[in-house]
């Protein structure tokens, strides 16, 4: 797989990416398996992905 590697901002473990990359992207880290998104791309960084919560109806 050819790709880059970033940091997981979550247990700082190295996080394999494809190539090809989108903002807004999301990806698991393979160590602690925390939901990551891809913020920006030049450069590459990413964030913890934000918690869908429940509007319930409103």
């Amino acid at each position: 797989m050819s790709g880059t590697f970033n940091v997981c901002p979550e247990c700082r473990s190295s996080v394999a990416l494809d190539d090809g990359v989108m903002v807004a992207e999301i990806v698991d880290c393979v160590d602690c398996s925390a939901a990551l998104e891809v913020v920006s791309t030049e450069p590459l960084i990413l964030a913890l992905a934000p918690e869908i919560e429940e509007d319930w109806g409103e």
